[in-house]
């Protein structure tokens, strides 16, 4: 008679861990899984770092929330359709700078050159670099109004007591011809809002002594002063 075998403790262990595995269970269907999801963690946070330069992207291709568009030339064609352009001017309540538009509006035909002038001056007792941030109203011709130069496209460094006119160039797109969802489009609202940059330290030490503004040799307050040229 044979007697019955026992099992070491080694051995019991063994098997206690076995039970506890899920079928199909291995350390390197762990150690898989584990940097299968490292791998999406990381993936997660570039998008997320991305994600800013994105929106950006996108809403410069689609006009999206009034982002105006950039263009290096001036259409071939200029249209009988006249749209009345408006400009507004803010500053953040952190800039002691005064900033206004120098003309309250100008009529464009779609495909022609517009120029109007901003005018900045630095109230504060120290030079400043500002920043100017933009939209159209309404939201849905920013796909069609193009920008060929402005000052908005770089910061603008003001010493206390300068004052500045700034230009902007632009154009609508005579392809807003084609977009019957713009037929109902006889004005629209171009608004700057000026902002201290925030690397303003870093910006001085780099910047110009003079703005970069577009500025001309003489401007005058009036409503024909889209028919000023640089």
């Amino acid at each position: 008679m044979s007697t019955p075998q026992t099992e070491s403790p080694q051995q019991q262990k063994t098997l206690q861990q076995k039970s506890l595995q899920k079928p199909g269970q291995s350390p390197a269907r762990n150690a898989r899984v584990v940097v299968c999801l490292c791998v999406i963690l990381l993936a997660m946070t570039g998008l997320t770092a991305a994600s800013v330069p994105l929106y950006r992207l996108f809403c410069q291709v689609t006009g999206y929330g009034g982002t105006t568009q950039v263009a290096e030339s001036l259409p071939d064609q200029i249209s009988d359709r006249v749209v009345a352009v408006r400009f507004n001017a803010d500053t953040d309540s952190r800039l002691p700078w005064s900033f206004q538009p120098v003309q309250k509006e100008v009529q464009v035909h779609v495909g022609e050159n517009g120029l109007a002038y901003f005018r900045a001056r630095n109230n504060g007792a120290e030079t400043i670099v500002g920043q100017a941030v933009f939209n159209v109203s309404p939201p849905k011709a920013g796909l069609y109004f193009d920008k060929i130069q402005c000052f908005c496209f770089d910061e603008q460094r003001l010493e206390p007591g300068q004052e500045v006119d700034m230009a902007v160039s632009f154009f609508i797109d005579p392809e807003i011809e084609d977009d019957s969802n713009l037929d109902d489009i006889t004005n629209i609202t171009l608004s700057y809002t000026f902002f201290r940059h925030p690397d303003d330290t870093a910006a001085l030490d780099t910047a110009p002594r003079q703005s970069s503004a577009l500025v001309p040799e003489h401007v005058e307050d009036a409503e024909g002063a889209a028919d000023i040229r640089l």
